[in-house]
C-alpha cells in the first residue's frame, strides 16, 4: 500500500505537470554526493540589498529587499547548506516587535518560491493571460497593488534543490529531500533568520502552497516543539496534507469520493452539463452529499457490488461530470483526475488543466488513457521564469552568475514522516495532519487561513475540507481556522477577482491575529 502511495506521489507530482516545469537538470556532484571540501574554501553568506516603494491599499510603502543565501552549519560548525531568499522589509519601523514577518514558500516537493514570489506575494507580479496562454517575452512586470508587504515583512524561501539553495560540504541531497528533512532544513532556517535579523519578538506566519501546506503543518509543531517558537497563524494556500485522503488513483476509495465535486465543478464551468445548476457554492454542496452518501458507500462494496446499483451510481456520475454512464462503469465507478481530463472533452480533442482546470489545450494524443500534460503549465511557466529572473537579474541586482533551479521535480523525495507522539515510523501514508492538531492544542494563539480554488484538482476544496474537518482538536481550537474559496484554481491568484479576495482574505488574517 505504501508503495503505490509513493508512486501516485512520484507520478503526480503537487505542483508538476506530466510534461515538466522549466526543468534544469541538477549538477550531481553539486547537489546529491555533496564537494569537495578540501579543494574549495569555506562557503560565505552573499546578499544584495535594494530599496524601493509600491503602491498598496492606496498608500505608498518603502521597503529594502535583500535577495542572497545564509550558510547553514551543523552542530559541529560545518557548512551543510546554502539557503536562498529573497526577504522584503517595510523601511520606517521603529518597534519590530509590532511589525509580523510571514515566510513563505510553495510546493512540489521541488518547487521554488517564484510562484507565490511574482504571483501575489512580492511587491512585484507577473501579469499572465487568464485562463489562457501567456504571449512570449517581453512578458509585463507592474507593481503588485494586492501585495501584503503594508501589513507584514515577507520572506520567500527556496528550500534546498530549488532556486540558489543547494548542500555543501559532505552533506548530500538525501538530508534534505524528505517530509522530515526538509522541515527540520526550513525550520532550522527560520530559526537563522529570526535570530540574524532580531525577530524573535515579531509575530510570526507561516505560509505554504500545495505541498507547502504540509510542510507548514509540520513546521508549526517543529518550530514549538523543537525551537520554542510559537507562530502566530499558518495560512494553507491550496493545500496538501495527507496522501491518504489526496492522491486517487492509489488503490484506496476514499480519495475517488474526495476528487468529485472537483470533477464536476470542471464540467460545470466549461458548460458540459446538460442541465447546469445555476450556482456553482450549491452544486457543490449537493455533489458532496452524494459522494459521502451514495458514491464512497459504493465504492467500498468493491467490485462485487450488484450490477444494479452500479449502474445507478454510474448515471449519477455521468451526470454530475459531463461523461457517459458507461466510461464509469467501465472504470468500475474509480475514475483518477489524469483519466477524466482527458476524457471529458476528448470529442474536442481538447484536455483541462490538473492544476486549474479552467486551462485547456490540445490533446497530444486523443486515444491516451489519461491526459500527458497539463496546458497550464505551458500556459504560464515560460512567462513566470522569464519575468521572476530578469527581475532577480536587474531590479534586485542578484545572482546572474549562479544557476537559479526554478524546479527540481527530479529528486528522490522521502515521504517517511514520524506523526508527532508516534513511535511508529511506518504509517500508512504521509501526514502532517496530526502535527497540525498538536501545534494548535498545545499553542493556544496559534490560528489557521485555509485558501482554496474550486477548480483545482490537484489538492481538491473537500480533499482539503476532510482533512480539516480530521484535525483532533477541541471546538475552541477549530474556532481558530478560516477557510476562503476561489473561483479558480491552485494559484487562484492568477484570477483578477480572486487576487483581490485572496489579498484580502490575507490581510485582514494577519491584522485580525496580530490584534489578539
Amino acid at each position: 500500500m505504501r508503495r503505490n502511495f509513493v508512486a501516485a506521489l512520484a507520478a503526480l507530482g503537487l505542483l508538476a505537470s506530466t510534461a515538466g516545469l522549466a526543468k534544469e537538470e541538477p549538477k550531481q556532484a553539486d547537489t546529491d554526493k555533496g564537494s569537495n571540501v578540501s579543494a574549495e574554501p569555506a562557503p560565505e553568506p552573499a546578499s544584495s540589498t535594494t530599496r524601493h516603494e509600491v503602491r498598496i491599499d492606496r498608500q505608498t510603502v518603502k521597503y529594502t529587499a535583500t535577495a542572497g543565501w545564509l550558510i547553514m552549519k551543523d552542530d559541529a560548525g560545518k557548512a551543510i547548506a546554502r539557503f536562498g531568499y529573497t526577504a522584503y522589509t517595510r523601511d520606517g519601523v521603529k518597534d519590530l516587535a509590532r511589525r509580523p514577518v510571514t515566510f513563505a514558500y510553495n510546493g512540489g516537493p521541488g518547487s521554488s518560491s517564484i510562484w507565490l514570489h511574482m504571483g501575489i506575494l512580492g511587491p512585484r507580479r507577473v501579469v499572465v493571460s487568464d485562463p489562457g496562454y501567456s504571449p512570449p517575452p517581453p512578458t509585463p512586470r507592474v507593481d503588485n497593488e494586492y501585495s501584503v508587504l503594508d501589513v507584514t515583512d515577507l520572506v520567500m524561501i527556496d528550500p534546498v534543490g530549488t532556486g540558489f539553495s543547494k548542500p555543501l560540504g559532505a552533506a548530500k541531497g538525501a538530508d534534505f529531500w524528505g517530509v522530515d528533512q526538509d522541515i527540520k532544513s526550513i525550520g532550522a532556517f527560520i530559526k537563522r533568520y529570526v535570530t540574524e535579523n532580531g525577530r524573535w519578538a515579531s509575530p510570526k506566519y507561516v505560509l505554504g502552497e500545495s505541498y507547502g501546506g504540509m510542510r507548514s503543518a509540520g513546521l508549526a509543531d517543529h518550530l514549538q516543539s523543537v525551537h520554542a517558537m510559537s507562530l502566530n497563524g499558518v495560512v494553507l494556500v491550496s493545500p496538501f496534507l495527507s496522501a491518504a485522503s489526496g492522491v486517487d488513483g492509489a488503490d484506496l476509495d476514499l480519495p475517488h469520493a474526495l476528487y468529485l465535486p472537483t470533477l464536476a465543478a470542471t464540467a460545470w464551468y466549461h458548460n458540459l452539463l446538460p442541465n447546469k445548476p445555476a450556482s456553482l457554492e450549491a452544486f457543490m454542496g449537493e455533489v458532496e452529499r452524494f459522494a459521502y452518501d451514495e458514491y464512497l458507500p459504493a465504492l467500498t462494496k468493491g467490485f462485487v457490488i450488484p450490477a444494479e446499483r452500479k449502474r445507478a451510481v454510474a448515471a449519477k456520475l455521468a451526470a454530475y461530470t459531463g461523461t457517459s454512464a458507461g466510461y464509469w462503469e467501465r472504470a468500475d465507478l474509480r475514475v483518477s483526475h489524469p483519466q477524466f481530463l482527458q476524457e471529458l472533452q476528448r470529442d474536442q480533442r481538447l484536455i483541462a488543466g490538473r492544476i486549474d482546470s479552467r486551462f485547456v489545450g490540445p490533446a497530444v494524443n486523443p486515444l491516451a488513457e489519461k491526459m500527458d500534460y497539463d496546458p497550464f503549465f505551458p500556459a504560464i511557466a515560460p512567462a513566470y521564469t522569464a519575468a521572476f529572473l530578469d527581475y532577480l537579474h536587474n531590479e534586485l541586482q542578484f545572482g546572474r552568475d549562479e544557476e537559479y533551479r526554478v524546479s527540481a521535480f527530479d529528486v528522490k523525495w522521502d515521504w517517511t514522516h514520524k506523526p508527532p507522539g508516534s513511535d511508529d515510523w511506518l504509517t500508512p501514508a504521509p501526514s502532517t495532519v496530526p502535527d497540525l492538531a498538536r501545534a494548535m492544542t498545545m499553542n493556544p494563539g496559534l490560528h489557521v487561513l485555509v485558501q482554496q480554488g474550486w477548480y483545482d484538482l490537484a489538492t481538491p476544496q473537500l480533499v482539503m475540507k476532510h482533512d480539516i474537518e480530521h484535525l483532533r482538536i477541541t471546538p475552541e481550537a477549530r474556532s481558530r481556522i478560516r477557510i476562503e474559496h476561489y473561483e479558480a484554481g491552485h494559484m487562484m491568484y492568477l484570477h483578477g477577482p480572486s487576487m483581490k479576495k485572496y489579498r484580502d482574505d490575507l490581510a485582514g488574517f494577519i491584522r485580525d491575529t496580530d490584534r489578539l
